[in-house]
Parts: C-alpha cells; structure tokens; sequence
C-alpha cells in the first residue's frame, strides 16, 4: 500500500499547487475538493490492516464535506454574492508557487532533522501536512478576497487533519471529528459572513474594505 499512499500524498501536494497557481476561483474550488477526495482516502492506505468502523466513518464524513458540502458552499457564495471570479493575489502566481515548493522541501528538511518521537506510518506524511499547513496560512494572507481567504482557511484544516492522521493510533476519534465540526460551523459562519459583505459594501476585496476602513 506504500505506493497509494505516495499518490495520494503527491495528489494533495498537486492540489495545493493547483490552488497557489490558478488565477480563477472556481478552479480553486475544484483544487479544494480534489484534496478532499485525497484526503478522505489517506486513512484506509495509512492503516489497510486496520481497518475499523470508526476510520470509515471518519474518511466518509471527510469526503462528504471537503469533496462535495464544502465546496459547494463556497460555489453558492461564489455565485450568489456575484464575486468576480478572479483570484486577483497580493503576490503573483508564479511566486506562490515558489513558495509552495519551498514550503514542501523546508518541511522535509525539517522532519529529517528533527524526526517525531511518534514514528508515522509514511515518512512523507508529516512534511505533506506541515506544507498544506504552510499553504493555507499563504493564501489568507496572499489573496485579497475574503473568499479566497476563507478557501486558504480551508486547505489550512487540511494540513491539521493530514498531521492528525500521522498520530491517529494516538488520538482518539473525537479529535478528528471535533475539528471537522469545527470547520463545518467556520464554513456556514463564513458565507453568511460573505453574503453581508457583499451586501453592505459591493464588494468582497479586503483590500478596498481596508482603504473604507481608513
């Protein structure tokens, strides 16, 4: 199973350079659920002989909600707020994906380094998730719609649930299942959040908001 979980850690690795390079948000999106789908997988790879109902139940709820209600709540609020589909970044896309790459080698440095008392069950897994971690806090900072920055939110959690897995025999699945709530209810606070903004000021570029604010 050595060779699924490489592709699947490689397949959130592509996704996280589909979104730091794509100049379109509903690409973006797609980039987002592709991870989840990714994601979702990782465990049954991480653990084939330990295959039990709670890991089922925590890859099926991952997939339902960052593959499929996640991304949708993002297209809703993509099309009902009238968001101009364009990323538009404080940093080019071509730099962000310096940065993306940089991130990746920086993280695999740093486990080979300093290497987890917990041994994990890929030597890829940790650095794969610190990178995503890295990933999402660039495009909250990066991009100038909220939106943007509310899907960089995401791919940030994603790198949280990715490092969980790593530990997953040391966590109980509460854990797992808190965090995916959490983000569940920061989504739907979001797009309400989103909606008013569009309402209020026209416009869903932080950067203008900031120039109101002055």
């Amino acid at each position: 199973m050595t060779g699924t979980v490489d592709f699947l850690l490689v397949s959130m690795i592509l996704a996280n350079l589909w979104v730091l390079g794509s100049s379109r948000l509903p690409s973006c999106i797609r980039a987002l659920a592709f991870q989840g789908v990714a994601l979702g997988l990782l465990p049954f790879a991480l653990y084939p002989g330990h295959i039990t109902w709670d890991l089922v139940m925590l890859a099926l709820i991952s997939i339902t909600l960052k593959a499929v209600v996640f991304p949708h709540l993002l297209k809703r609020a993509l099309l009902e707020a009238r968001v101009d589909p364009q990323v538009e970044p404080f940093v080019g896309h071509g730099v962000s994906l310096v940065v993306g790459v940089a991130s990746l080698a920086l993280s695999v440095a740093l486990f080979r380094r300093h290497p987890l008392p917990i041994v994990p069950p890929s030597d890829l897994l940790m650095p794969v998730a610190v990178s995503t971690l890295l990933v999402g806090l660039f495009v909250l900072i990066a991009r100038r719609k909220a939106l943007t920055q509310a899907l960089g939110y995401l791919v940030f959690e994603n790198g949280i649930q990715a490092f969980g897995l790593g530990v997953l025999k040391h966590a109980p699945l509460m854990v797992e299942l808190g965090i995916l709530l959490d983000i569940f209810f920061a989504v739907f606070v979001m797009g309400i959040t989103i909606f008013h903004i569009r309402r209020a000021f026209a416009t869903l570029d932080t950067l203008e908001m900031a120039e109101l604010r002055g």
